[in-house]
């Protein structure tokens, strides 16, 4: 899925199919447990060829966010959960909704890849276009381990030093990233936005989870569960993996309150001292 794949099986069309169905998902247009159009309706509908809408399936799959079943079709499982107090559990597309409804929006995302969030700034950016919300200003920091780190994960099983796993990554977080950051630039030339900023910094860290600072009144964080899987590595082929949960794990959500200080209150002014220290010390521009 880089930038040299421009066939309909990849690059430009794959992206798109894969977004707007992720998109679908998270804002319940499918909802959990329902199952998935058919493919041919899909294809019709989106205007690209079976093997576009196979992969794409695949792939949602592999994320965790559908299981497909011979017979009976594709079923939704859901989006990223977050869980805001004992015994509840939302997704993660209503904190977004609740940030960008404020007239200046500030993210501060540390994450391994950009995947999830490249599907909930295009939700955002859509509402925003068409009026839903209208915030003054959005301000998005997001820091991204190195390219040249060595990560743990995702790893061959049994070959730590075959590299496709973590290429094939990093293809996936430069797309993703390249589109985020056009979904916010095009908010800023169209006038829908008085003032954007996208800042992407680079530290040597392998995340050992997310982290989600909304506003620096609120966080979402949640702990990468390694898992035994498999993944493409491309041209096809199927390798027994390392890999993490990353959309199927369970974030859980902390609210920085007024009056004395509460757990909640120190966690979100600990994990915001935290993010900025890394970013001005520990990246690559902050160094």
């Amino acid at each position: 899925m880089g930038d040299a794949r421009t066939s309909e099986g990849g690059g430009a069309k794959f992206e798109r199919v894969l977004e707007a169905l992720r998109a679908r998902i998270a804002d319940g247009t499918y909802p959990v447990g329902v199952s998935l159009p058919p493919q041919r309706q899909l294809r019709e509908e989106l205007e690209v060829s079976r093997d576009t809408v196979q992969r794409v399936l695949a792939r949602l799959s592999e994320e965790g966010w559908v299981e497909s079943r011979r017979g009976s079709g594709t079923r939704v499982l859901g989006a990223q959960r977050v869980q805001s107090q004992p015994g509840s559990r939302v997704t993660l597309r209503s904190f977004f909704d609740h940030a960008f409804a404020q007239r200046e929006v500030a993210l501060d995302i540390f994450t391994l890849s950009s995947e999830s969030l490249s599907a909930h700034v295009q939700l955002q950016a859509e509402r925003i276009r068409d009026r839903e919300v209208t915030p003054r200003s959005i301000v998005l920091r997001m820091l991204l381990p190195t390219e040249s780190t060595h990560l743990p994960y995702p790893t061959v099983r049994n070959d730590p030093e075959d590299m496709r796993p973590q290429q094939r990554l990093r293809e996936t977080t430069r797309t993703h990233k390249g589109l985020l950051k056009k979904a916010l630039d095009d908010l800023k030339r169209a006038g829908d936005v008085p003032q954007v900023e996208v800042s992407v910094r680079h530290v040597r860290l392998a995340p050992p989870f997310k982290l989600y600072l909304l506003n620096r009144t609120e966080a979402l964080h949640g702990f990468y569960e390694v898992l035994k899987r498999s993944i493409e590595v491309g041209g096809g082929e199927e390798v027994a993996a390392l890999d993490v949960l990353g959309l199927g794990a369970t974030l859980t959500y902390h609210v920085k309150e007024s009056g004395p200080s509460s757990q909640g209150s120190n966690f979100v002014v600990g994990a915001q001292a935290w993010f900025d220290s890394v970013w001005s010390l520990l990246t690559d521009e902050g160094s």
